[in-house]
């Protein structure tokens, strides 16, 4: 058996993490680059992400950053091309950009649908296929992981429809991309987010309808409080290492328990 620190040492490991610049992926790319992964931090905010860069550089870790959007082809293919030629491999990709405008279905047009649809699902199917690509050519492996939401297991709000259709969406392309890419030893799985207190969520607070909402969202959670983006981060590293070296196909909820209300 290999001891803790091995099982959780990703040195030698490449990893992409989309909407790595904020909230969630941000979370996520401080535990893979502090156990030593080399980290591609995708998003399209350049100024946060040349941040996060920056900061994590100080450290000593080796962090890159590069502008992309999930819904665009050819930007995904040069996401793989680029980390590639930086780090030599990509190992573990987490798929974790996302858009969750609050559109009640009567008010959305179907402009309005497919650009969720896009970033959400399309760019969880780009990126997984043209990474598994890589992953089956390097012939080592990897781990797939995709950030999903409760809103797959249970609707949280009106106006998320459009979101709620593409995180189903997630939790089925993750099980069937599982089960194709296991004969070659590239693991699928997915994380199941519930309330996380991101920086998009802080910004919408002081407006009346949210500041309802987060009463009653709260008054669900059996922990009484909101999660922390390190909650995500914790176990996006546990589905990344050797911890989770029997399990894909599988979707981990971490929601404080409000699935349980």
């Amino acid at each position: 058996m290999k001891n803790l620190n091995e099982l959780l040492n990703l040195a030698g490991k490449s990893a992409i993490v989309t909407g790595g610049a904020l909230g969630i992926g941000y979370g996520i790319v401080y535990r893979l680059a502090e156990a030593g992964a080399k980290v591609m931090v995708a998003d399209l905010n350049e100024v946060e992400m040349n941040k996060v860069v920056a900061d994590l550089a100080a450290k000593g870790w080796s962090v890159k950053g590069l502008k992309v959007d999930v819904s665009n082809e050819e930007d995904v293919k040069n996401m793989v091309a680029k980390t590639v030629e930086a780090f030599g491999s990509v190992d573990v990709i987490v798929n974790n950009a996302g858009i969750y405008p609050s559109i009640p279905i009567m008010k959305m047009d179907k402009k309005d649908f497919e650009k969720v649809i896009a970033v959400n699902l399309e760019g969880v199917f780009l990126c997984t296929k043209y990474v598994a690509e890589q992953m089956i050519k390097q012939g080592n492996g990897g781990s797939i992981i995709n950030v999903s939401s409760i809103d797959a297991l249970h609707p949280s709000s009106v106006g998320l429809a459009h979101y709620d259709a593409s995180k189903h969406g997630v939790w089925g392309f993750t099980k069937n991309s599982a089960l194709e890419l296991a004969p070659h030893k590239i693991w699928v799985n997915a994380i199941v987010p519930g309330g996380i207190a991101t920086t998009g969520v802080k910004s919408m607070q002081g407006k009346p309808e949210m500041e309802k909402f987060m009463e009653t969202f709260l008054a669900k959670i059996p922990m009484h409080r909101m999660g922390d983006i390190d909650d995500i981060g914790k176990v996006a590293l546990f589905l990344a290492s050797d911890m989770s070296s029997y399990m894909t196909g599988s979707q981990i909820v971490v929601d404080g328990g409000v699935l349980l209300s």
